[in-house]
Parts: C-alpha cells; structure tokens; sequence
C-alpha cells in the first residue's frame, strides 16, 4: 500500500508543481492572472485524478477487488497529502528564490482589476489595505505554507471522496 501511495502521491505532486511552475511563470511575465486561475484548477482536478488511479489499483491488485468506502478514502487522504506536499515545496523554492516580487505584481494587478471594475475610491483604499496587510502576512514563510497548502488539499480532499465513493466494493 505504501508503495502505491507514495508512486501515486509523487506523480500526482510532479504534475501539480510543473503545471503550478508553467502557470506561474505565464500570469507572472504576461501580468495575466485570471486565466491561469482557471487553468491551474483545472490542472489541479487533472493532477488528483491519480488518486483514482491509486485507489483502484490498491483495491485490485492488493485487495481482491474489495475496498471499503473509510480505507479507499484513506488512500486518497495520503495521496492527497503527498501530492500537496511536494506542491508547496515546490511553491516556496519558486517564490523565494526566483519570484521574490509577485506579491506586488500580484498586489497591483488586483488594484488594477479593482479599477477597472468601477470601484470607488474608497473601496479602492480599502482593497489596497488590505493587499498590503495580505503581503505583509505573505513574508511569514508559515503563513505562504498554510495558504498555499490550503489553496489544493480541499480539491484533493474533494477527489477523494468522490473516488471513495464510486471504488467503494463491498464482499459479494
């Protein structure tokens, strides 16, 4: 089971942290970040799709086709945690060491965004407040771990469940 979690977890992280990489770099160099948000869900749900792949291949060739909805869900849980893992590593080597400014990039993109959505001066004051307090927090490495591991496990955790459900197998 190990075995089957870890090759599943690793692959599924690969592919969430090259997709999370080529994202990144796109919105960072094109200043485009709401198409790549699309896009990097999407490869999100793509990514966790092994969990799938790891449940039913446990309960196949381990289990003689029987799994139970608790034990199926588990092998997505681990999955799932492996995978967001190696996604927020790869995250804080890429922030910290090669894009140490897309929170202001980021900061006035969404200033822009604000603008251009007719908000009021007010509002705008307000949005850039509370951009600054959000990059504030963004300099505390724990902060970026819990918001980016926060950004994927709940998809995880969604495929996992829905996999749990439909692999689920009872004796016959």
């Amino acid at each position: 089971m190990k075995k089957n979690i870890m090759v599943c977890g690793l692959i599924s992280g690969a592919l969430l942290a090259g997709m999370m990489v080529a994202s990144v770099t796109a919105c960072y160099n094109n200043d485009n970040f709401e198409d790549n948000m699309v896009l990097g869900y999407a490869a999100m749900i793509l990514s966790f799709s092994l969990i799938f792949v790891g449940v039913k291949n446990y309960r196949d060739k381990y289990q003689q086709g029987i799994i139970s909805f608790g034990k199926a869900f588990r092998i997505g849980l681990y999955i799932t945690l492996i995978a967001s893992s190696v996604y927020v590593l790869v995250w804080l080597i890429d922030y910290y060491l090669f894009i140490p400014d897309f929170m202001d990039k980021y900061t006035a993109h969404v200033l822009r965004q604000s603008k251009a959505d007719g908000a009021t001066a007010a509002e705008m004051k307000a949005k850039a407040a509370e951009m600054m307090n959000f990059k504030e927090m963004y300099k505390n490495p724990f902060f970026v771990v819990l918001i980016t591991f926060a950004e994927v496990v709940p998809i995880g955790l969604a495929v996992a469940l829905v996999s749990a459900f439909i692999l689920k197998r009872k004796q016959a």
